[in-house]
């Protein structure tokens, strides 16, 4: 008795050790600041790429006739781009089959050549300067619209829709800032209707004293500031445009248009006077699939999604998908299918062009009505 009471605790270890050596493990990086002033923004990205390899493990699914389990390598870029390659370097000596990430444009851009020298995929859920996917890099992949689209569909809008003459414009000096902003004047001149550039200030992504520019910037009496930043520094530079009297609209992209912008903004962030961009969007008949997501991530994390969460999980079903369809997690054998990827997401559907930028992006207008994002409409 005393034999077979150590053998079958003995036999059913034995049975789970192979069962475990049967499971092929699947690494994912993903990269966002979860540290520095954009942290609510990269721990949103960061559960939504939780929830996703979460939920792809519970499914049990199988590459090439074998059991996986996805595994998440979570690194911090602090929206710094030396920190952002070194990162990605950890990532490549880690040999991580494919990266979320990054989601400045800043870190995403340096990033992305040791990515595409060791030849792993990478899908950005935020990234929006055009550079991104102007490089050559047939690893290089973005499920929301680029600043091409987002700036200058916010300048026509600015001229078009609200009848906007003078405008001011602040940036950041990073390249998502920059990138946004010089795309938003140049969709603002070909909107014409007369329209001036009375003003074109720069300020940088960790300050917090933005008087000196406003002061210029209220001498010129603009109607509509434009602002290309995180909102971070955007929810501040509004609290101080209130502060100083400055009454004109106040516009930025998609990392401004963020739950937290009220907060930030204090009473800057009056009804009606925020118009800002999201890079993403989803017409009304696929809207109860978004409101399901967003449901479920509430009661996950007991919190609302800020931004981007929706982007990254899609993101990773998408390099999943991918990975299923080649039958293979080696970066090679499925990057031509994430090429050619049709997957149908909470953002929309997604495939590529030939640059690795989302095909038919959206955009999606917002405002804030007592203290809270409000949807405006959906563009193409």
């Amino acid at each position: 008795m005393l034999f077979k009471t150590k053998f079958i605790p003995l036999a059913i270890a034995l049975a789970f050790a192979g069962s475990a050596a049967a499971q092929e493990v699947i690494k994912i990086g993903h990269v966002a600041p979860v540290s520095g002033p954009s942290a609510h923004l990269g721990k949103d990205n960061e559960n939504g790429a939780k929830m996703a390899v979460e939920e792809l493990n519970a499914k049990g699914i199988k590459i090439g006739g074998k059991a996986v389990k996805f595994v998440l390598l979570l690194e911090d870029d602090g929206a710094d781009p030396k920190q952002g390659t070194a990162v990605a370097q950890k990532l490549v000596d880690a040999k991580v089959q494919g990266v979320i990430g990054h989601l400045n444009s800043g870190t995403t851009i340096p990033a992305s050549k040791i990515y595409y020298d060791a030849g792993i995929p990478e899908i950005s859920p935020a990234t929006t300067q055009t550079k991104y996917t102007q490089q050559g890099f047939k690893s290089a992949f973005r499920v929301v619209a680029n600043d091409a689209k987002l700036g200058g569909t916010l300048g026509a809008y600015a001229v078009n829709k609200l009848g906007i003459k003078k405008i001011a414009v602040i940036d950041d000096r990073t390249a998502y800032g920059q990138g946004v902003a010089d795309e938003f004047i140049k969709g603002a001149k070909k909107a014409g209707g007369g329209v001036q550039i009375v003003g074109k200030e720069f300020t940088t992504d960790k300050a917090t004293d933005f008087n000196a520019i406003l002061t210029t910037i209220k001498g010129k009496n603009p109607d509509l500031i434009f602002f290309g930043g995180m909102d971070s520094v955007g929810g501040p530079l509004l609290r101080q445009m209130k502060a100083l009297g400055i009454k004109a609209k106040y516009m930025g992209g998609d990392g401004l248009c963020t739950e937290s912008l009220p907060k930030l903004a204090g009473e800057g962030a009056a009804n009606g006077v925020v118009v800002c961009a999201e890079a993403g969007g989803v017409p009304p008949e696929l809207q109860k699939n978004m409101d399901d997501f967003v449901a479920r991530y509430k009661k996950k994390y007991n919190s609302d999604v800020q931004l981007y969460a929706p982007y990254v999980y899609d993101s990773v079903m998408t390099m999943a998908t991918a990975m299923q369809q080649a039958n293979s997690a080696e970066p090679a054998k499925y990057l031509p299918f994430l090429q050619k990827i049709k997957y149908q997401g909470v953002t929309g559907l997604i495939s590529f062009d030939s640059k690795g930028d989302i095909q038919d992006g959206a955009l999606t207008l917002f405002t804030y009505t007592d203290g809270k994002k409000t949807k405006m409409e959906v563009i193409k």
